[in-house]
């Protein structure tokens, strides 16, 4: 007897697209809810978070227009909040990543692929190496090198930290475990350091103006150098403000790369599932080349019957997803963001328009200044370590969140990579690893950092907006009734994409109009 042709009423929907339909499992009880259990995609986003945003533009527009601006930054935190729920939602439901659940929509695998690759390309452009550069080198010089004078030794010290990006992520067990544990060091470290010189330096002043920055709203970089709410002008029958176009573009900048930004957003999935969160637990994880435990990654999802019971069950996941997002990863970020706004308002002089790739040594200059003697040299060796640890760290983590998509996406549509045994999905992720490498050593050989950072910034905010709708069509399409998001939630969603995308579109015009 023959054996009868798949047609798309009897082919499973999510794979329809050409990719294996999903196993069937059965979801597991979510643990009791400890500090332990909280400790985990949160944190790591958290550490992900911390990084050239909150470090260098964020303290660069706080030297120079004080607080009123940060409240873009709110925005864009909530937004990432409301896309980390959603794109875990999935993962919770099937143990794939959302990148793959992409793939399972029309018009097909092939095209998702090319598409996000081509932007993906752009958001992975390696502007944090050549900050962590200026640290590393003062350090070396005991001062604050000159990138305009010192040209040889910058572009030495970042080729050589380039060299170093690979190495934790070939040694250990899991990627994840590593990974997690390095940026709970990176969190601690800095957050605790700053919370320290924060207590000691700051005035009440300072504090009300960088909280009263992140509520107002509409608070614009006026042409004249100030600041401009353009809601209270237009209010009192003003006419449209004059902006200073170029400070736009770094308003624009920082909100792109605020919190974690761009497709770099979707390693909350591989994390999620790597935690054991959910059907994470059924589909496996990616092991180290080296000293790798004997773990495998399945080529395709497990899903559950949604059962009462399983219902139950599923929204105690989503409970501690909620919980992971409010109570670590938003607070950790907000506070990310504001202590280096605090500091830098409190010892570098306003109006400061210094290069943003020395701002970081610029913060621990003028903590030394501050405090002066012993103790102001130890802060400002203890100052550049901690711009260190958020800078080259996030590199990693940036680095091993692009690799993580990729892999899921090769792993899951290609016919070849299926064939592979699934122990051995670690081939996948280091050929990526050394296509990063070769692409990242070519970028930092001929463009500059500023460029490097813009157009990283702002084709992450594209990203992230065209993410967000497509996360919103995967649930909606691919999910059981039971399983997909709200009303309420749909809509968020859908704000937020238009969010990312407004900032985008408006980021296009500021280049074509100066």
């Amino acid at each position: 007897m023959s054996t009868p042709t798949p047609t798309p009423e009897t082919t499973p929907r999510e794979s329809r697209t050409g990719l294996l339909p999903w196993t069937v499992g059965e979801l597991a009880a979510p643990p009791r809810r400890n500090w332990r259990q909280l400790l985990g995609p949160g944190i790591v986003m958290a550490g992900a978070s911390l990084g050239a945003g909150e470090w260098l533009i964020g303290p660069a527009i706080t030297a120079r227009y004080g607080g009123a601006l940060l409240w873009i930054t709110l925005l864009t935190l909530f937004a990432q909040y409301i896309y980390n729920v959603e794109a875990s939602r999935y993962t919770l439901a099937t143990g794939e990543g959302i990148m793959t659940g992409k793939l399972r929509l029309k018009p097909g695998s092939r095209f998702w692929t090319f598409t996000y690759l081509a932007i993906d390309f752009w958001t992975m452009l390696p502007f944090q190496l050549s900050a962590v550069a200026v640290t590393a080198a003062a350090v070396i010089l005991a001062r604050i090198p000159d990138p305009a004078t010192e040209t040889g030794l910058m572009r030495t010290v970042t080729f050589v930290l380039l060299a170093l990006v690979p190495l934790p992520l070939i040694f250990g067990g899991t990627i994840y475990r590593f990974v997690k544990g390095l940026v709970m060091v990176k969190v601690f470290y800095v957050l605790g350091l700053l919370l320290v010189l924060c207590l000691a330096l700051t005035s009440w002043r300072t504090l009300g103006e960088v909280l009263l920055g992140f509520v107002s709203f509409g608070s614009l970089p006026a042409a004249d150098g100030k600041v401009v709410n353009v809601f209270a002008q237009l209010w009192s029958g003003g006419p449209w403000p004059s902006l200073d176009l170029e400070s736009m573009k770094l308003f624009t900048t920082l909100a792109g790369i605020a919190g974690v930004g761009g497709l770099t957003q979707t390693a909350i999935c591989a994390y999620t599932r790597e935690q054991g969160w959910g059907m994470g637990a059924k589909v496996g994880a990616i092991p180290s080349m080296i000293g790798g435990e004997p773990v495998a990654l399945a080529h395709t999802g497990t899903v559950f019957r949604p059962t009462p019971d399983a219902l139950t069950r599923w929204r105690g996941w989503l409970r501690m997803v909620h919980l992971d997002q409010w109570q670590v990863w938003l607070p950790a970020s907000l506070i990310g963001l504001a202590l280096p706004a605090i500091l830098s308002m409190e010892v570098i002089p306003r109006g400061t328009t210094a290069d943003r790739w020395v701002l970081a040594g610029l913060m621990a200059e003028g903590v030394n200044s501050r405090l002066g003697g012993l103790l102001g040299q130890v802060c400002w060796y203890l100052m550049l370590v901690a711009g260190f640890l958020v800078l080259f760290p996030v590199t990693i983590t940036t680095v091993d969140g692009f690799l993580r998509r990729w892999v899921d996406v090769v792993w899951t549509s290609s016919g070849h990579a299926r064939r592979l045994d699934p122990r051995h999905v670690f081939r996948i992720y280091y050929g990526f690893l050394a296509g990063y490498v070769l692409m990242a050593a070519g970028f930092l050989s001929f463009a500059s950092p500023l460029w490097l950072v813009v157009v990283a910034a702002n084709v992450n905010n594209f990203a992230l907006g065209l993410s967000c709708l497509h996360t919103l069509a995967v649930n909606t399409r691919l999910l059981p009734a039971e399983l997909r998001p709200g009303r309420m939630s749909r809509c968020a969603l859908a704000l937020s994409g238009a969010y990312f995308l407004g900032l985008a579109a408006l980021t296009v015009w500021l280049i074509a109009v100066n």
